[in-house]
């Protein structure tokens, strides 16, 4: 457990006033899109879990400037290398020994606008984002940008791409949907999907829990005893 010294506690406490957690916003616009956030996000954190410097957030608003509390965003989904996972009421980059995002991703809804999400891009790009992914489930449609010679540019063919920082590959299939291939070859999955999995392997271990008890039965009945099975 950290002790904090009763200047720094308060000094956090003033942070917390000036540098607020939340921007009013809801996450998302939409089902859809909340499904994507979530898929996401559940992905990369699984993906993630045992490494305990990668932090991924989501809908977590961003201060890159100590002073400028006017200057944030909140990406749909982010990961930071380097960083210690935990929960924060907001990503205070003076706070994070001055690390920026590494990877963001946004999720179009019909309520976004074009403009608003080229005033993210330059966002992004001023602050150090080295990946960004822009992804409209209603279009079928993925952009991509890449840090490269300082600056963000887009990524020519995202059709099989992986990405540097997340070893992730991405696609889209026939219908548009979004493809998320981990470095292990799983795809991610919906929470509907990860459900339905276990749910799977549950009945599975039952079936198998049935069987062993049958054989186990069958062999008493012949008069096998102390028969491992």
């Amino acid at each position: 457990m950290v002790i904090l010294s009763p200047e720094l506690e308060k000094e956090l406490r003033r942070e917390e006033r000036i540098y607020p957690g939340s921007d009013g916003k809801p996450m998302a616009d939409n089902t859809k899109q909340l499904r994507w956030i979530v898929t996401i996000y559940t992905g990369l954190a699984g993906m993630f879990k045992d490494d305990p410097n990668v932090f991924v957030g989501a809908d977590l608003l961003w201060y890159p400037e100590y002073g400028h509390p006017e200057i944030r965003v909140a990406p749909d989904v982010l990961v930071v290398f380097g960083r210690p996972k935990g929960d924060r009421s907001a990503y205070r980059q003076w706070r994070e020994e001055n690390t920026p995002l590494h990877v963001v991703f946004e999720i179009m809804s019909p309520n976004n606008r074009f403009h608003e999400m080229m005033d993210k891009l330059a966002f992004y790009d001023k602050y150090g984002v080295e990946e960004y992914y822009l992804y409209d489930p209603d279009r079928g449609a993925l952009d991509g940008w890449i840090r490269r010679e300082g600056r963000l540019q887009p990524i020519e063919q995202l059709q099989g791409w992986v990405s540097p920082r997340l070893g992730v590959q991405f696609g889209l299939d026939e219908d548009g949907r979004l493809i998320l291939v981990r470095p292990d070859g799983q795809r991610f999955l919906s929470p509907e999907e990860i459900e339905a999995q276990r749910e799977e392997a549950l009945r599975i271990a039952e079936e198998q829990r049935q069987r062993a008890e049958r054989l186990a039965a069958r062999l008493r009945e012949l008069g096998v005893e102390d028969t491992d099975v």
